[in-house]
């Protein structure tokens, strides 16, 4: 089996996004270097629900934490092939997968990605979710309204990012010129956008102090969120880790580099389902499923043996 790994990005956060790993022995440091970030136990503040779960530095906090805490059940059983990618800061908590970066660092840059994140947006801005047109049709739309494409994740479904005022009218448009989805997403933030440029020179000067880990023999192969490609520099690597806060990602890339590798299994790690539906077109002959799908531990540990 070659397995795929994929790590949420924000937007999914919900009050049981911890529930098959809240007990979990091996998840317990993870849990552990996320409360003193968020000045709570993780899960506690996921039980408790509330537009904090949205909040940019908590949710950013939250979606490593579950990431990197559903690794540890994945990890134990994982095939010898493995490849690793993330959605957004998914793409931060990938670093901690393929073993390049402590669970506790991955947990301490997330609060610092928001928190440059959060100092250079404005407010009133936001993401919009957009599927059913052309790319470039999307494109068109969205620079013609003062937006910016944030996110290419399929031939037809993009992200786009700005003044939320701008976003609506821009989802009117779509919707009127036949798109089958367009909705403003609970992100408080134009994230992968121009947007955010200041952003990024502030996280790349925080990752340049950042101690790095040398991955054990047999991690996984990590591929950039920005576009896909396999991370082998470290250096490259951290500098598109700054960059995809304020350049398109291609996820799209990345799950062709994801088929080009041969996964035959994918599962993906985080509050929600959105990477493994998106997965489910671009891989059709791959087994995929999402953590959340699974309702124990145990259910992972089977499936992933089942191959």
């Amino acid at each position: 089996m070659t397995l795929a790994v994929l790590l949420s990005g924000q937007g999914g956060q919900h009050p049981g996004m911890f529930d098959l790993t809240a007990e979990h022995p091996a998840a317990q440091p993870v849990f552990a270097a996320a409360a003193p970030l968020l000045g709570a136990d993780p899960r506690e503040v996921a039980r408790a629900g509330g537009p904090r779960l949205h909040e940019n530095r908590t949710g950013q906090i939250l979606v490593c934490a579950a990431a990197l805490a559903a690794w540890t059940l994945v990890r134990a059983v994982s095939p010898a092939r493995v490849i690793v990618a993330g959605y957004s800061v998914g793409d931060l908590a990938a670093w901690g997968c393929a073993g390049r970066l402590a669970p506790e660092t991955v947990l301490a840059l997330a609060a610092a990605r928001a928190e440059a994140m959060d100092a250079a947006a404005a407010p009133g801005q936001g993401l919009a979710g957009l599927r059913g047109l052309p790319q470039a049709r999307f494109a068109a739309m969205a620079e013609a309204r003062g937006c910016h494409i944030a996110i290419r994740n399929a031939p037809d479904s993009v992200v786009a990012g700005g003044p939320h005022d701008a976003l609506e009218a821009l989802c009117a448009e779509a919707i009127a010129a036949g798109a089958q989805r367009a909705i403003l997403l609970p992100v408080h933030t134009p994230s992968h956008t121009p947007l955010l440029a200041t952003a990024s020179a502030r996280f790349r000067d925080v990752l340049a102090r950042a101690p790095l880990t040398g991955p054990p023999r047999g991690s996984p192969r990590l591929l950039s969120g920005l576009d896909g490609a396999p991370v082998f520099d470290a250096a490259a690597g951290l500098d598109k880790l700054a960059r995809q806060i304020s350049r398109t990602i291609d996820w799209a890339a990345c799950l062709e580099e994801v088929l080009e590798y041969g996964a035959d299994s994918v599962i993906e790690l985080g509050p929600g389902h959105a990477l493994a539906t998106m997965a489910r077109t671009a891989l059709p002959a791959a087994r995929i499923h999402a953590i959340e799908d699974f309702r124990s531990a145990a259910g992972v540990t089977e499936w992933l043996g089942a191959a």
